[in-house]
């Protein structure tokens, strides 16, 4: 569990909620259905509209890393890469095999079965960086629709204050329809504003540190593997890693 996004969240909300309070506001004031529809419904239908259905339910999938981030440690890897480096010294290649099915990651399992095969360095560094690249541009597309959506919503908010506006308007003459127009108009500016900037961009941003820090890991990763195929010290390829860990 990420302490950190629960307790930011919880801070934003309540310190503009308190805000309102302060200032002699009732906070019932800040729900309008209407204008929630107006702006997670608008919002909503411009992002899915720029994306294809495979980019967008990904990037819904992924909100859960915001709260319960994937587990990832780069030490965790070069520790796994020391030991294999220190059979396959003592073993060849092939006494690696056995470590393939305890590999829950299929990127791990699929590195790790080439090697065992035989594969030349080139050709496994070729093979497990393009399916690196795939996998970072695939996850960060998928990230970028909160980003989208941090763009958008903004916006949508102006709509939905123009529409209170223009509510309000048409009904000048009946003073008692005058009130929930304007309160459509100014709280659908802030659900706009507000979700863009307390959710939806710092979604994408938390995402985009969660790949970027899996990808790192991966690279880790080929670069051990790869010093493993070309029969290096464990000494060394510590050494070399090092600068994963920083």
């Amino acid at each position: 569990m990420d302490l950190i996004s629960i307790i930011g969240l919880l801070l934003g909300l309540s310190a503009i909620l308190l805000g309102q309070a302060l200032e002699g506001g009732h906070i019932g004031s800040l729900l309008q259905v209407t204008a929630f529809i107006i702006v997670v419904g608008g919002t909503a239908g411009a992002v899915m509209l720029q994306s294809t259905s495979h980019v967008f339910l990904d990037g819904l999938s992924m909100l859960k890393w915001v709260f319960m981030p994937p587990k990832h440690s780069a030490a965790a890897v070069l520790e796994m890469l020391l030991q294999w480096s220190q059979t396959a010294r003592r073993g060849g290649l092939l006494a690696l095999e056995p470590f393939i099915d305890e590999q829950v990651e299929l990127f791990h399992r699929r590195g790790l079965q080439m090697l065992v095969d035989g594969a030349e360095p080139e050709v496994l560094r070729d093979t497990l960086e393009r399916e690196l690249a795939a996998y970072e541009h695939g996850r960060l597309e998928a990230s970028k629709i909160w980003m989208a959506a941090g763009g958008y919503s903004p916006t949508i908010g102006i709509l939905g204050a123009v529409m209170g506006l223009i509510h309000v308007m048409e009904n000048l003459s009946d003073p008692s329809k005058l009130g929930a127009g304007i309160a459509v108009a100014f709280v659908a500016t802030i659900y706009g504003v507000g979700a863009a900037n307390l959710i939806f961009l710092p979604v994408a941003n938390k995402l985009k540190y969660h790949v970027n820090k899996m990808a790192s890991e991966r690279e880790l990763f080929i670069e051990g593997l790869i010093c493993i195929a070309n029969g290096e010290n464990p000494r060394i390829i510590e050494a070399k890693m090092q600068g994963y860990l920083s």
